[in-house]
């Protein structure tokens, strides 16, 4: 059954190309005690790698050892590093925490390639060297993409969904993200944050500077920025995925999964129309769209997407 919840105003972007990121070497390290991973946080956790099919790709674990991991898939642009602290450590409080830079991405080795199903597939082999059978997945933006994708070929190696500002194959309004993007020229890293995941609210601007502090907070072992290559690679997937798709809505029937969708009421690149949508198609889906805040609503709204996806995680 479907269930619809708008929730009323309380208290990265990620299409972090306009993140500022503060670069520091990354070395491989040896994979730390349970002890070590039960006190990881997002400032703290090292850089681990795992050779999947003949390339190093880094990866982090954060908060407990035992249960079903969750594992994060970043929106374009995005790295390690790129996640706002307070939802990666809020959800680390009750679940294993997975968060790494797919082939070619960052401090990771290989090349990226330029399709969604194809970083899809990547996904999925890193998270078969993990040796891992079940997962939970969440995935922002670009990464929401994937993540559809990988249940919808993968649906046995999923238990649960978590969609954060996306949207189907010809997503509504992605199209114009060329304009979208040069319409920031010549904003710093921090006003392009703003503008791409907040609204222009008095109390939107405010949260959204204080989430891009947090993003800032870790200094050392700091992720790789990307390469052009690879931003080039990324670019490029989510422009066909922009294209349209008379059969996407049709096709993400198939999945089966729990699926919690979160949204933004004025996302910029991605139209809340997209959610609904989704919501609408999919068997168990559950759909929280957020006021007065646009692509980046769960940074906004950290605490309250925090207490619900560990409540839907949960169930």
């Amino acid at each position: 059954m479907k269930t619809i919840r708008k929730i009323s105003a309380v208290s990265l972007l990620c299409l972090t190309l306009f993140t500022v990121v503060t670069v520091s070497c990354t070395e491989e390290n040896e994979p730390p005690t349970i002890q070590e991973v039960q006190n990881n946080s997002h400032q703290t956790a090292k850089t681990q790698f795992i050779t999947v099919k003949g390339n190093a790709i880094a990866y982090r674990v954060l908060g407990k050892e035992e249960g079903i991991p969750l594992v994060l898939l970043p929106g374009l642009g995005g790295s390690m590093d790129d996640w706002d602290p307070a939802v990666t450590d809020g959800l680390a409080k009750k679940y294993k925490v997975i968060i790494f830079d797919n082939k070619g991405v960052s401090s990771s080795k290989g090349t990226t390639p330029n399709t969604v199903q194809a970083m899809a597939d990547d996904a999925v082999d890193f998270i078969n060297a993990l040796h891992l059978t079940k997962v939970n997945i969440m995935g922002f933006s670009m990464g929401g993409f994937v993540a559809q994708r990988i249940v919808l070929t993968n649906p046995s190696l999923i238990n649960k969904v978590i969609l954060t500002g996306t949207g189907p194959q010809g997503a509504i309004g992605l199209s114009n993200l060329p304009n979208i993007i040069a319409g920031t020229a010549g904003l710093s890293p921090e006003a392009s944050f703003l503008k791409f995941g907040f609204t222009e609210s008095a109390q939107s601007i405010a949260e959204g500077k204080a989430s891009f502090a947090r993003v800032q907070l870790r200094t050392t072992d700091r992720d790789l920025p990307l390469s052009d290559a690879t931003s080039n690679a990324q670019f490029s997937a989510v422009l066909s995925w922009a294209q349209p798709n008379a059969n996407a809505l049709t096709e993400i029937q198939k999945i089966k999964n729990p699926v919690l969708i979160v949204h933004g009421e004025n996302d910029l690149p991605v139209s809340v129309q997209n959610a609904k949508n989704m919501a609408q198609h999919l068997d168990h889906a559950e759909l929280v769209i957020f006021p007065d805040s646009g692509h980046a609503s769960f940074y906004q709204y950290h605490d309250t997407f925090v207490g619900k996806a560990i409540e839907f995680l949960g169930k």
